[in-house]
């Protein structure tokens, strides 16, 4: 029996389209070109995935001097900070077509915050990260931390100095956003695990496989795309925790076709062409399989995050260098897609606070670490394979409100046949023999028979030889 991942939909948002994910994602004009000006003392416009390479650059060239960068995404602005008032950087910034922003702290200074806190505050329900729009290092402590560690955070912060780190309370608590029921499956520990598949990708060998969170990997060794049925994947590197949270999942069969593109629902595809840095300040979307498609901004990079430890009551299982956002998340999101609209790939989305109710902190493991570190390259397959209805993309489809663009309702409470918003491989994982559409189906197509065999409502489409 062959498994070949098929898209049903080909509709994508091309990169450029001023066509949004959703309400929240309205694009301005301009907002994909890069706009030069005679005067080098005016601020150039670019677009949020340009700035990246700007600003490293002058990071290279400005050397001590240079304190962070950030995007302000209202301006279309490239912000540099430095420390001191050398007139040399601050025309070298410029020539750039950046802004200068004079601050307190070096990027020394800030790292060496961290190595404190690191040492002397890492407690469980904790998370720190560098904020470069206010030049400080940003602590969050979630609901758990009270009494006596709330004190020995508090104290270890003023340790630091003035102005150097600030701490916030965050209502719910951190966790790892992994659960029993729908999307990517595994039977572990006598239970059921669900998590969210990222983005496909061509292994070392070549052979197709897809990213997920780290912390899943390690849960199960072998993945289903419905409930009850029988593994098509397996893990082939896990790391979590420590310096990541990623996962790389072989395709157990290798011919597999798995394009790269992330399924937002209502018949609506993202082509992903790239992997990415991000940028503070980007505006984001995550797709992932309890709650949809919901967006953000990047609010911090390199975090740190100790989270309660999952096998002692006791432990903390702490994760460096991830990225922090705004963007909500909830338990069964784990391993979805972070990604920007015109085509980026940009995380896998690790844990958190809140849900999507009330809001919250969520941190992504960057893709492009994930890459290097598993030997993988983004994409894989042929995104043209099967037949598709071609579907016109929906510019009305709200990352705000998921339901409209990928039916949240369609999740735990229907697992067996819940959509997979997964974000990976246009993956609507309902249960086998699933032709209901609707919740069980976001992308609202009952029975597509794209190719031979049995569609079982999640785009793979099984053959017999």
């Amino acid at each position: 029996m062959s498994h070949k991942r098929i898209p049903k939909r080909k509709a994508a948002l091309a990169a450029g389209s001023v066509a949004a994910l959703g309400a929240a994602a309205l694009l301005l004009p301009n907002a994909n070109a890069s706009q030069s000006n005679s005067d080098d003392a005016t601020p150039k416009t670019f677009k949020a995935t340009d700035v990246g390479d700007v600003a490293s650059q002058l990071a290279s060239q400005l050397g001590d001097a240079f304190a962070g960068s950030y995007y302000d995404s209202s301006k279309q602005q490239l912000v540099i900070n430095v420390v001191g008032d050398n007139s040399n950087v601050v025309n070298r910034i410029e020539k750039a077509g950046a802004v200068a922003n004079q601050v307190q702290n070096s990027t020394s200074a800030l790292q060496a915050a961290a190595k404190t806190l690191k040492s002397d505050a890492t407690i469980p329900g904790t998370a720190w990260a560098v904020d470069p729009k206010t030049n400080k290092i940003q602590v969050t402590a979630d609901s758990t931390v009270t009494g006596a560690k709330w004190n020995k955070l508090t104290s270890t912060v003023d340790s630091l100095g003035s102005g150097v780190a600030a701490v916030k309370k965050s209502a719910g608590s951190f966790k790892t956003f992994v659960s029993g029921g729908d999307a990517i499956f595994a039977q572990a520990n006598g239970g059921g695990v669900r998590c969210s598949l990222g983005f496909n990708v061509t292994a070392s060998d070549g052979s197709p496989a897809f990213l997920t969170a780290g912390h899943c990997g390690v849960a199960a060794k072998q993945w289903s795309d419905s409930q009850n049925g029988q593994p098509i994947a397996t893990v082939d590197q896990a790391t979590f925790p420590g310096a990541g949270d990623f996962s790389l999942v072989k395709y157990d069969d290798p011919n597999t076709q798995a394009p790269s593109e992330v399924n937002v629902g209502n018949g609506q595809t993202v082509q992903i062409t790239q992997a990415a840095e991000a940028t503070v300040g980007q505006q984001v979307f995550r797709m992932g399989s309890t709650t949809g498609l919901h967006d953000g901004s990047v609010t911090g990079l390199d975090a740190t995050v100790n989270f309660q430890s999952e096998t002692d009551p006791n432990g903390v299982d702490t994760v460096t260098g991830l990225i922090q956002t705004d963007v909500c998340a909830e338990a069964g999101d784990s391993g979805g897609s972070l990604f920007t609209q015109d085509g980026s790939a940009i995380g896998l989305t690790s844990g958190g606070s809140g849900d999507c109710t009330t809001g919250g902190e969520t941190f992504f493991q960057p893709v492009t670490t994930a890459l290097a570190a598993v030997g993988a390259t983004l994409g894989a397959g042929d995104a043209g394979a099967g037949a598709g209805d071609g579907g016109a993309a929906d510019p009305s489809a709200s990352a705000s409100d998921p339901a409209g663009a990928a039916d949240p309702s369609a999740s735990a409470s229907d697992p067996a046949g819940a959509g997979d918003q997964a974000g990976g491989a246009d993956d609507q994982a309902g249960g086998a023999g699933d032709q209901a559409g609707g919740a069980a189906d976001p992308s609202g197509a009952a029975g597509d028979q794209s190719g031979t065999g049995t569609d079982d409502g999640s785009g793979l489409v099984t053959s017999t030889p």
